[in-house]
């Protein structure tokens, strides 16, 4: 919105892909699994916690995304708001340029969603300042299962 009212042209594509396409219940046996295992929900087990209870950490096939973009006549976008490293290298391998990658903001990530957001980045997602290192990582942890 902010780009069209700024002058410019653009369209939002939303891609409807909840928690990594594992479906809802499975979601949340993954989220219960990471805050009931020892130690507590951590960055450094993320998406191991993922894998023990899915079988898989995302089931999402990315390469088929551009499809719709190819279709809607896209081959530039010039600010990219996602961070996810699948969605950005399917889009590339499309041939679709894009000019600028656009990250969350820290202030808008709540604490507990540090857990997820710095075991992404470690993973590959979009960070202009860089991931945290597997020592870091060990450090961020959600809140215990009993603060809810």
């Amino acid at each position: 919105m902010k780009e069209a009212q700024a002058g410019g042209a653009g369209i939002i594509v939303y891609n409807r892909k909840e928690g990594r396409a594992l479906g809802e219940v499975t979601k949340f046996l993954v989220y219960n699994a990471r805050k009931r295992q020892e130690g507590g929900d951590t960055a450094a087990t993320y998406f191991e916690r993922t894998e023990c209870v899915a079988g898989v950490q995302d089931a999402r096939f990315q390469q088929l995304m551009p499809d719709v973009l190819h279709w809607l006549g896209v081959t530039r976008i010039d600010r990219f708001m996602s961070m996810s490293n699948m969605k950005f290298d399917a889009l590339d391998k499309a041939g679709i340029e894009i000019g600028e990658r656009v990250a969350i903001p820290d202030e808008l990530i709540p604490p507990d969603a540090s857990v997820e957001m710095e075991a992404k980045k470690a993973a590959g997602y979009f960070a202009p300042k860089g991931a945290a290192s597997a020592d870091e990582l060990k450090k961020v942890a959600g809140r215990d299962l009993e603060k809810y």
